[in-house]
């Protein structure tokens, strides 16, 4: 899928300020809704180890909480922040929390959800760490939670990315 647009939908960044996607500039970005009290919270540590790895090359993963899924990231964004830095070393942007499925979902996942995966389906994202590759054209490739970040096909995809 490519959305020229999506790189411009606003969001709001851990601090308040009003960001979007085209602050990264050309980067390749990995956009995932991150918990910090879920079964898969241990992807923060792949995901960080994509920043190291890659964010030298034009790549970042940016972190958006959500609580949407059994109330799996219920603290302040102080706590949060907290959380990713001092038990998983996080360096990339995690962002205010939003919600991603529903009416209240922002316009930022709204358009991210139109992406199918591999098995051809759209739609409600399912559940904490869905990733999205966002590439500088604004095409998207959508991956699901319990794909790992540093699963073959996300790290081929980042790479192939990288060398355009």
């Amino acid at each position: 899928m490519t959305d020229s647009n999506l790189r411009q939908i606003p969001f709001t960044d851990a601090q308040g300020a009003e960001k979007t996607l085209d602050d990264f500039g050309a980067d390749v970005l990995l956009v995932v809704n991150v918990a910090s009290k879920c079964g898969l919270t241990p992807q923060y540590e792949q995901l960080e180890q994509l920043q190291r790895t890659y964010g030298e090359r034009g790549f970042s993963v940016v972190g958006f909480p959500c609580n949407q899924f059994m109330g799996q990231e219920p603290g302040s964004m102080d706590k949060i922040l907290e959380f990713c830095s001092t038990t998983y070393g996080v360096t990339f942007p995690v962002n205010d929390k939003l919600k991603v499925n529903g009416r209240s979902a922002s316009d930022l996942y709204k358009t991210l959800k139109a992406t199918p995966d591999v098995d051809g389906k759209a739609g409600r994202v399912e559940w904490n760490f869905e990733k999205f590759l966002v590439l500088p054209d604004g095409s998207v490739k959508r991956f699901r939670p319990k794909q790992k970040p540093d699963a073959p096909e996300i790290v081929e995809a980042i790479e192939a990315a990288l060398v355009r």
